[in-house]
Formats: structure tokens, C-alpha cells, sequence
């Protein structure tokens, strides 16, 4: 999927799109030691109105973020089309509409032995369907807009469940402001999810799952890995330090403040270019070679690059939105200096009296200290 298909997707995920209907809805409650506490599989139309509103936020939820950090598509690997694998099973899943109880039941308990989640957790999954009409080149509807094909699809929401104590509250019953003497258990905004089969040339494609998590920082690898039986790509974090390794690594004593700055300006353009786009912009040796070479850095370095990008990732590109900064910030021991975009040009480092000072040029002679306005002259 790209950006333009998970948008489409998004976009038409509502009841009040006349292309658009949720089927069956499951739902679950996993107590921290893995007990399956509650379960019910119910059709959406049957659910009371303020329920099945909360229910269709959390599920659009997994559609939400930067594609390349928040989601990515995974393809299948070859043994995952094997007997027993999860390609197979996602399909006959996807198939029974969710109507088999066996294999809701079953869907559940794997999800439950392969998830690893430190603490309780609820589990919403439904069988949507999205009449695909026909679109011109020019991605309009045709005067005679009919559904060409129905794109059937499971998507499943986990979600983090915290005990919330309120304390005191005040009771309408009594009239007063009294001790909360029971706790609740609130259910959150998806923490991971994902859909399947992938929605790929405005048509279902078998072969891949898109995957969401909240925390592109600390993505919960296990269900890519272990439940979905994919390989796991670098998260936005590994992605940052492994980018951040192989300039190290090509650059040595080349790097310096404005080097650094350079090339997260390049970068940072490349990838608003590309914002409409329907695929993320991504960074290839070749293009890393292009940037460094744009920002001064001498040809005996670039021919580094080659063997270092490979080295650290083989023959895939790095995600371009997981590498930039929108802000510069400088760090030393017990100081931290945040720089932006437009003041990048009024910061140098310099040797004054054998030690490293870092300058800044004031264009104006205003400055303040802790929010309070200053003298210095």
C-alpha cells in the first residue's frame, strides 16, 4: 500500500460512506496473566449507537500516522505460505467473515500466546467491506461509477487497558463530594494493530499485511515477528542511530556542525517534495552519495559508501522522514542549545584560547534568561 491507497481507505472508513459496511466486530479483554476475561462477536449494526462509534475511532485509529513510521506494509515470507502459516490463516480468517466462532477463538488465543504485552489489554477486530468504484486516470469517480470489485478486509485494533482511580468524586446520588471507593478499567487508543490482505492498485492483495504502532520509537516487535510471522523492518529509532552509524562511519573527522545541518536540510527537502507523493522518499546509497557530495564532503570519503551503506543495510534504503530533525539541537555536558531552521546560519564553533567555544551571532539585542528580559550588551 502507499500513501494514496491508505488515504483512500481512511478516508471512506466511516458509516456515513455508502461504499463502505462493518460486518462482524469482535471484541476481548486480556487480563494481565493472559486469560481471555471477556470476549464477544457481534454484528457492528447490532451494537447500541455510542458504543459502536467508540469502536469505529479505535479501529480507523490503525490507520493514523506518517506512513514509514507509524505504518508500514510487510509482504509475506515464503514460509509463511506453508501449511500452518499466517498467510493462509489470515485468509481463511478473512474468508469466514468472522462468523466461524472456532476460528474467532482461535484468532484470539494466538493473539494471546504470541503478543507479548507487560499488562492488560482489550482486542477489537472487524470484517470490513469497501466497494471499489471505478476512478479516471485523473482519480475521479466515472459518470457510471460502479463497484468494479467488493475489497474484504480484517482490521484489528490492540489496546492498552489502565485501572484509573479518581479519588475524590462528587456524587450526584448523595449530593456530595465523596471517596471513589471502585476503580475503572479505561481502554485506550490503539497501541498496535494491523489489516489484511493490503489494499494494493485499488485492489486486495493477499501476499501483505499493513502494520500500525503508536510508538515508532519502541514498536512492539512481537507482532510483526511472532504473530504475523513477518521480518521485522528497523523501527524509526534504529533507523535514526543506523543512518547517524553510517555517516560516522563515511564522513571520521569530516563531520562537523555544518555537515551535519547540510545534510538534514537535503534530506528534510527531499522528503517535502515527495509529501504528495504516494510512496515515502527513501535513501539509497546513490542518493546518499549525491547529498554528501552536494555538502562538500571530499570523493576519497564517498567512495566509503558503498561497502559501509551496505554493510549496515544490506540492499534496502533508509525510510527519508525517519532521518531528519525539524530542529537543531546542540549538546555538551549539563548544556542543551535548540536551534531553528532559520537561525541554523548564526551558530559556528570555534578555538578561542585553546578551548571549544560555540558562537552565536544576536541579530537582535533582546535576551532573555529564564523568560525574564536581560541586559547583556
Amino acid at each position: 500500500m502507499n500513501k494514496k491507497e491508505i488515504n483512500e481507505i481512511k478516508k471512506n472508513f466511516s458509516e456515513k460512506c455508502g461504499f463502505f459496511t462493518i460486518g462482524q466486530v469482535v471484541q476481548a479483554f486480556v487480563d494481565s496473566e493472559k486469560n481471555i476475561k471477556y470476549k464477544s462477536n457481534d454484528l457492528f449494526a447490532a451494537l447500541p449507537q455510542d458504543e459502536s462509534e467508540l469502536i469505529m475511532e479505535i479501529l480507523k485509529k490503525t490507520l493514523s500516522g506518517s506512513f514509514g513510521r507509524n505504518l508500514k506494509e510487510y509482504a509475506f515470507p515464503k514460509d509463511a505460505y506453508l501449511e500452518g502459516g499466517m498467510q493462509p490463516y489470515m485468509y481463511e480468517l478473512m474468508k469466514s467473515k468472522l462468523t466461524d466462532q472456532d476460528k474467532v477463538d482461535n484468532f484470539l488465543n494466538t493473539i494471546v500466546e504470541r503478543v507479548a504485552y507487560v499488562s492488560t489489554y482489550a482486542i477489537f477486530s472487524a470484517h470490513c467491506t469497501y466497494s471499489v468504484l471505478n476512478k479516471t486516470k485523473a482519480d475521479e469517480l466515472t459518470d457510471d461509477a460502479e463497484s468494479e470489485i467488493d475489497y474484504n478486509f480484517i482490521v484489528t485494533a490492540i489496546c492498552p487497558v489502565d485501572l484509573r482511580f479518581d479519588g475524590l468524586i462528587f456524587s450526584d446520588e448523595q449530593e456530595a463530594i465523596v471517596k471513589k471507593t471502585t476503580a475503572d478499567r479505561i481502554i485506550g487508543m490503539p497501541s498496535d494493530g494491523f489489516l489484511f490482505p493490503i489494499f494494493s492498485d485499488r485492489r486486495p492483495d493477499i501476499n501483505g499485511v499493513l502494520v500500525y504502532t503508536k510508538n515508532a520509537n519502541k514498536p512492539n516487535t512481537s507482532v510483526v515477528d511472532d504473530l504475523l510471522g513477518c521480518e521485522f523492518v528497523l523501527s524509526y529509532k534504529n533507523e535514526k542511530e543506523t543512518f547517524h552509524a553510517i555517516l560516522g562511519n563515511v564522513v571520521g573527522d569530516e563531520l562537523d556542525y555544518d555537515l551535519i545541518t547540510n545534510v538534514n536540510d537535503k534530506i528534510a527537502e527531499l522528503v517535502d517534495k515527495s509529501a504528495h507523493e504516494t510512496e515515502p522518499a527513501t535513501i539509497g546509497k546513490q542518493e546518499l552519495s549525491n547529498i554528501l557530495w552536494e555538502s562538500g564532503v571530499s570523493q576519497e570519503k564517498l567512495d566509503n559508501i558503498p561497502k559501509v551503506f551496505e554493510s549496515a543495510m544490506g540492499d534496502k534504503p533508509l525510510t527519508a522522514v525517519n532521518l531528519i530533525e525539524r530542529k537543531t539541537v546542540l549538546s555538551a555536558p549539563s548544556i542543551t542549545v535548540n536551534i531553528g531552521k532559520d537561525a541554523q546560519d548564526k551558530v559556528r564553533c570555534e578555538n578561542i584560547d585553546g578551548r571549544r567555544c560555540l558562537i552565536i551571532a544576536l541579530d537582535d539585542p533582546e535576551v532573555s534568561v529564564n523568560g525574564m528580559p536581560t541586559n547583556i550588551k
